[in-house]
């Protein structure tokens, strides 16, 4: 999901006057909403997405192409799921620590899963999440001062990924792989960059959070 508009959050009431006229209270989000169950059902996508991708050892043409087809969807469901929390105001903090956790669960299992069976580099794989782990590690680390939304960059970081992650997991001919190589690499640019912005909007968010504190 993308980032909520700013004082956007769960259950926050809303009580100010204008022009001597008190504003109702704005309807507290559930959590439980159509945006969060589209997030939740990518990470049950997870799994049946590694066993269609190991069945037949990853050679099989119709698993593998199930297995695309499922990777297709959960990605999917990521843009779908932002688009209604923002449409109909269903933004909430679960979504916004849920949605890229789904995200980082479904790039992690597709690019283990692609380098166990030999089809790319281990090392993509470990940059790739090294950097989501510790993103991860960021949110939780300032979580007390502030939720750390999901950036544009970040949002074009995924979606590298994706392509890239697509591109490997199509039968596609040997002649395909410069194309593949190029994405990939692409995508591991755009996951370095976007780490190292994740880093120090941690930083300053906490520093923050800790001098409205001491205040």
């Amino acid at each position: 999901m993308s980032a909520a508009p700013s004082g956007a959050g769960e259950g926050v009431p809303r009580a100010a006057s204008e022009g001597g006229a008190q504003l109702p209270e704005a309807t507290p989000v559930p959590t439980l909403n159509l945006a969060n169950l589209l997030t939740i059902s990518r990470l049950v996508l997870v799994p049946l997405f590694v066993v269609a991708l190991f069945t037949g050892h990853g050679e099989d043409t119709t698993w593998r192409a199930i297995a695309t087809g499922l990777f297709a969807i959960a990605s999917a469901t990521d843009q779908v799921d932002g688009w209604v929390a923002r449409r109909y105001g269903l933004i909430t903090d679960f979504g916004k620590i849920a949605d890229p956790i789904a995200d980082k669960a479904l790039i992690g299992a597709a690019l283990i899963g692609l380098s166990a069976l030999g089809e790319l580099s281990w090392w993509v794989t470990i940059v790739i999440a090294v950097r989501e782990i510790g993103v991860t590690l960021l949110r939780f680390w300032v979580i007390r001062h502030g939720v750390i939304p999901a950036s544009r960059g970040g949002k074009a970081k995924t979606m590298a990924q994706i392509v890239a992650i697509v591109t490997y997991l199509l039968p596609l001919p040997a002649g395909a792989d410069p194309v593949r190589w190029a994405l990939m690499g692409l995508a591991v640019a755009l996951t370095v960059i976007t780490g190292v912005d994740y880093l120090v909007r941690a930083i300053r968010l906490r520093a923050a959070g800790r001098r409205a504190m001491g205040s």
